[in-house]
Formats: structure tokens, sequence, C-alpha cells
């Protein structure tokens, strides 16, 4: 929930310093528990734009309910940038460790501008691809797209999950804060273990400079 969390946080301090510039956070809430009609592994579902997924992993659940929020918003609201905050995978710790949160893009211009308020807001990112390949091993043989691939490049195949649901034109960006919302010391404190609000200072900077450029 640290991505639901710097989202929610971000919006008010994006409304509080009246950046000038629109801006919609949607929140996917669901409670995560086993009954008799839990998801179990094998079953299909249909997503909210249609595809169909089949779910080997009834642990990669977070990106369920990530993609229909993502589908959900392109098409209601149509925006110009849409950017993901989640703590989506353990693979992104394993290459990044809790320095850095990673960022895979479809857009260039979305990209550099995070570059920008990473570097104002002093809340690391770090660019990873995006490249096709990494959709292979989301074949199904009953759906469309399952929910997880293989053990390689497990950060990027969720990217490429979730890229599955952004309508084509939206400029949108995915930034995994798996290792950077939570270290073993909180950033600038002497703290021991605990959450560090990775994403709210990032979001900010981003609007204010989107504001400017428009």
């Amino acid at each position: 929930m640290c991505g639901a969390a710097a989202a929610i946080h971000a919006i008010g301090a994006i409304a509080e310093l009246e950046l000038g510039v629109p801006v919609i956070a949607a929140i996917g809430v669901a409670e995560n528990m086993p009954d008799a009609a839990a998801i179990k592994p094998g079953d299909v579902y249909t997503a909210h734009n249609g595809i169909t997924v089949e779910v080997q992993n009834t642990d990669a659940e977070g990106r369920l309910v990530l993609g229909d929020v993502l589908s959900y918003v392109g098409k209601k609201f149509k925006p110009d940038y849409m950017l993901d905050l989640a703590t989506l995978t353990g693979a992104i710790i394993i290459s990044l460790g809790h320095e850095a949160a990673g960022v895979m893009s479809n857009s260039e211009s979305l990209t550099n501008l995070l570059k920008e308020a990473s570097a104002s807001s002093d809340e690391r990112i770090w660019e990873m691809p995006l490249w096709e390949e990494y959709s292979e091993d989301l074949k199904s043989d009953i759906a469309d797209i399952r929910n997880v691939a293989g053990r390689a490049g497990g950060s990027l195949s969720a990217a490429k999950f979730l890229e599955r649901f952004v309508d084509p034109g939206i400029a949108w960006a995915h930034i995994d804060i798996a290792g950077a919302a939570w270290r073993k010391k909180a950033s600038g404190t002497q703290i021991g273990n605990g959450p560090t609000g990775y994403g709210v200072r990032l979001l900010v900077d981003l609007a204010e400079k989107i504001g400017k450029k428009k």
C-alpha cells in the first residue's frame, strides 16, 4: 500500500501548493482474503479492458488490481500522462536494492521529466528497459496473457504485463518502489526499519514541471 499512500499524499500536496495542473489520483483497494470464491492457480478472468488473464501465481495479485486501475483511468479520463507507483516486485530490490525505484516507460519525454523531478526531489529513480522480448514469457495457452513470467527480469515482465492495460497514445510510466519505499534505515534519519514515504516529493516535483511545461 506504499504506492497508494504516496499517491494520496502527493495529490494533497499538489492541491495545497496550487500548482495549476489537473491531476487525478486513482487508488486500487481490495481486501486480500481467502474464501470459497478466491482466485486459484489456473483460473482465468476477464480484466477491465477485456483481456483474459491466466492466474498462475496468486501471490502476484497486486498487478491484477493495478491493471484494472490503469485501464479504468485511461478510458474514463484519457490523461496526457499516466503513472503508477507500486511495491510490485521483489526483483527490483535484487536489481537496485533500497536506494532507488525502477522506472519503465513507453515515453522518453515522460522519462526525462521524471529524471528531472528525481534530481530536484532527491528521490532516486533508475530507468529500466521495456523491451518487447520481456513479453514472451507472459504468453498463455488458455488466455491472452498470464500474470507471471519466469524468474529472469521479473520486474521488467511485470511492467510489460501492466503495459497491456494502457490505452494507445497515453504516455505512461510504471515506478516499482518495492525497494525504495521500505529501507533498513529510513533516508535522512537514524531510525531503523520502516517506510520512507518515497514517491511523494517525486510526484509533486513532476506535477510542478509538467505545469511549467504547459
